[in-house]
């Protein structure tokens, strides 16, 4: 299976560099990651919601080193904030933070990522809007979840992510699954050794559901972060048996992946939220998109033929 090889790639210097100096890279990237800076990314945002639809937004970047590289990221989410106020959204576009980028790795890493944390969350409530914090490996969770649960008792709207994966995740869905909370269900993208997670793509999708169970039976809002067509049916399915209306849970999915699905379950009424990230360093986050789907990495190749 490439999805691995690809995983590995994503954390190789080498192969950022060979990826990054490939001049047909560039044009492939934008399907994913419209923009670089905050001054471009505000004209997707006004089309995308022009057309129903809603958004997460990502800064990209993770391989934070240091404390300044930290507070960077906090600014550069703060200045995020300030456009989406000249935009009056409220929650129409959230953000999307991985905890990785305010420090979560460095010494006393705990501390410090809830400190640069903290007021993103702070300014995004100012606006009237939310921030939900991403899954990560599985040796940042417990972390990333104790910051959560710190944040929630000041901002009870934060919303956390969850992967079916890992084997953990049934537990912390029936954790999560309470009134008020956010939970955002993913497959997972991050390559995990087989004493904590599902390996074969079968076995995480039957995690998948049963955990999407657990959260439309339970008392908070559910986020279905997939593109599977199936699973996409099977949501809808689970939330009509729990006595759901349509707008009591939503579908998030990429930008630039689908686009015609976001439309059509805007049409039909649900909420529908796009994930759109942007930044300088995309290279982590572009990996990973090739890993998740066989199909992006056949569309890379064959932008690179092409263009060669």
């Amino acid at each position: 299976m490439l999805g691995p090889v690809i995983l590995a790639a994503s954390r190789s210097d080498r192969m950022r560099r060979l990826v990054s100096a490939a001049p047909v890279t560039r044009p492939v990237v934008d399907r994913f990651i419209p923009g670089e800076s905050v001054d471009q990314i505000v004209p997707i945002i006004q089309d995308l919601t022009a057309k129903g639809l809603e958004l997460t937004m990502d800064v990209v970047g993770e391989d934070i080193t240091t404390p300044e590289q930290a507070e960077a990221a906090r600014d550069a989410y703060l200045e995020l904030v300030e456009r989406l106020a000249d935009l009056d959204l409220g929650t129409r576009a959230e953000m999307s933070v991985k905890l990785s980028m305010f420090g979560q790795a460095l010494e006393g890493g705990h501390e410090l990522a809830l400190a640069n944390v903290r007021p993103v969350v702070e300014a995004a409530a100012a606006i009237g809007t939310t921030v939900t914090l991403d899954a990560e490996d599985h040796t940042t969770l417990d972390s990333m979840f104790a910051i959560h649960e710190e944040l929630r008792k000041d901002f009870p709207e934060t919303g956390c992510v969850i992967q079916a994966y890992l084997f953990r995740t049934e537990a912390d869905a029936r954790r999560l699954a309470a009134s008020g909370s956010r939970v955002r269900l993913v497959k997972g993208a991050y390559k995990e050794p087989a004493e904590v997670a599902y390996l074969q793509k079968p076995e995480i999708d039957k995690a998948y559901v049963r955990v999407l169970r657990i959260l439309m039976e339970g008392d908070g809002y559910p986020m279905i972060g997939s593109h599977d067509p199936r699973l996409i049916s099977i949501a809808q399915e689970l939330g009509r048996r729990a006595g759901r209306k349509i707008d009591e849970y939503e579908f998030q999915m990429l930008y630039g992946i689908r686009s015609d699905e976001h439309l059509r379950l805007a049409a039909e009424g649900h909420r529908m939220r796009v994930y759109t990230a942007y930044g300088t360093d995309w290279y982590g986050y572009f990996m990973r998109r090739l890993a998740e789907k066989p199909a992006n990495l056949r569309f890379f190749a064959r932008s690179m033929m092409t263009r060669g």
